[in-house]
C-alpha cells in the first residue's frame, strides 16, 4: 500500500443501466465534479458520454482481476479530490470482497471507502431486461428456436402456462406461483416481440402496455377521474357500463365470448353474459338427471349446473377442478400413494 489512508478517499459509484445515462443523483454529480481522478474499466460504459458532456473525463484502466483492481484503486496517492471508480454494468464481481480483505489486512493504509449509489432501479425496471433478452433471442445470432416461433405456434404454450398458473394459485404454492407468473409474462413479451416484426401492422410491448394503461384509467373513473363509487359492486357495475359503451357495435350479448375456452368455462361465460344483460328470451335448462344419459342430455345437464352455479355465485370451473383434485387424492390414497 502506497496511499495515505488518513487523507485519501475512494468512492465506488454504482449506477443502473435501466435508466437513461446521465440521470444521476446530485451527490453522484458532486462526487464526480470534485474527484481528483475518475476511473472506469469499460471504454463503452453507457455513462461516459454523459460525463464527457458535463466536462468530466474518465480514465480507462486495463482489465484486471478483482484483487488486482482493488490494489490499484486503494493504491492511488492522495490528491486534490477523491478517486471515483465508475462501477461497471456487470457490478464488478468480487471487487467489494477484495476491497474488504485489503481493509482488514492493511488497516490504516487503505483509504476511506464509500459506496455511492448514483442511480436506482425504478419499480418494474427488470422488465427492461426482459425486453432486452427477448430482443437478443429473436435477433440474428440469437436462438434458432425462438426465432422460428409465430403467434400461432406459441398458442399451446400460452394455454399451458395459464393453466399451470391457475393450478399454482389453487394449490397455494407460493414458489410455483412466482415461477408461473414469470412464464405467463414471458408469453406476453414473446408475442409482443414477434409483433414488432410484422410488416403491415407492427406494435411493441410499449404499445401493449400503453393500451392497457389507457383502458385501466378509463374504466376506473372513480380513481383517475371525478366519478364516485361506493364498494366493489358499484365499481363492477361502472366497469361493465363503460365496457358496454366501448363495445356498442356488438349485435349480440354473446359477441366477444371466445369459443376456444374449455367447454365448462365457455358455458359459464355464456351464462354470465346472458345474466348480466338481463336477457330472458331463452329458458334455463332443467336441473334434473334424465332417465337416460346421452351425450346431448349430459351436455344439457352440465349447462343447467353452470346456470345454477352462476346464480349461486359459484365459479363452476374452479369448483369442478377442486372436486377433481379431491377425487385424484382419494384414488391415490386408496392406492396407498401420497397426493
Amino acid at each position: 500500500m502506497t496511499t495515505n489512508g488518513a487523507d485519501a478517499k475512494l468512492i465506488l459509484l454504482t449506477t443502473t443501466h435501466r435508466v437513461a445515462p446521465g440521470l444521476l443523483s446530485w451527490p453522484a454529480w458532486e462526487a464526480l465534479r470534485s474527484a481528483g481522478r475518475v476511473l472506469a474499466a469499460d471504454a463503452g460504459h453507457p455513462q461516459l458520454p454523459a460525463l464527457r458532456g458535463a466536462g468530466v473525463e474518465a480514465e480507462i484502466v486495463a482489465e484486471l482481476s478483482a484483487p488486482a483492481l482493488a490494489r490499484l484503486l486503494t493504491g492511488q496517492p492522495a490528491g486534490e479530490g477523491p478517486v471515483v471508480w465508475l462501477g461497471s454494468p456487470d457490478g464488478d464481481p468480487g471487487l467489494t470482497d477484495a476491497l474488504a480483505r485489503l481493509a482488514v489486512e492493511h488497516a490504516g493504509e487503505v483509504p476511506e471507502i464509500e459506496v455511492l449509489p448514483g442511480s436506482y432501479d425504478l419499480p418494474g425496471a427488470r422488465l427492461l431486461d426482459l425486453v432486452s433478452v427477448m430482443d437478443r433471442l429473436r435477433s440474428p445470432g440469437g436462438c434458432p428456436w425462438d426465432a422460428e416461433q409465430t403467434h400461432e405456434s406459441l398458442v399451446k404454450y400460452l394455454v399451458e402456462e395459464a393453466y399451470e398458473l391457475v393450478e399454482a394459485i389453487e394449490e397455494g404454492d407460493r414458489d410455483t406461483l412466482r415461477e408461473e407468473l414469470g412464464d405467463v409474462l414471458l408469453q406476453v413479451f414473446f408475442h409482443s416481440r414477434i409483433a414488432e416484426e410484422d410488416e403491415r401492422e407492427p406494435f411493441s410491448i410499449d404499445d401493449v402496455a400503453g393500451d392497457i394503461v389507457d383502458k385501466l384509467m378509463y374504466r376506473h373513473p372513480h380513481v383517475f377521474g371525478d366519478a364516485e363509487a361506493e364498494g366493489a359492486a358499484e365499481v363492477e357495475a361502472n366497469w361493465e357500463q363503460l365496457k358496454a359503451a366501448e363495445k356498442s357495435d356488438r349485435e349480440s350479448v354473446l359477441d366477444g365470448v371466445p369459443a376456444g375456452l374449455p367447454a365448462l368455462a365457455y358455458a359459464a361465460k355464456l351464462v354470465s353474459r346472458v345474466r348480466r344483460a338481463g336477457f330472458g328470451g331463452v329458458a334455463d335448462e332443467p336441473y334434473e338427471l334424465p332417465a337416460e344419459l346421452t351425450a346431448e342430455s349430459a351436455g344439457r345437464l352440465l349447462l343447467a349446473v353452470a346456470q345454477r352455479a352462476h346464480d349461486a355465485g359459484v365459479d363452476v370451473d374452479a369448483a369442478l377442478r377442486s372436486a377433481a383434485r379431491g377425487y385424484r387424492d382419494a384414488v391415490r390414497a386408496a392406492e396407498g400413494l401420497t397426493s
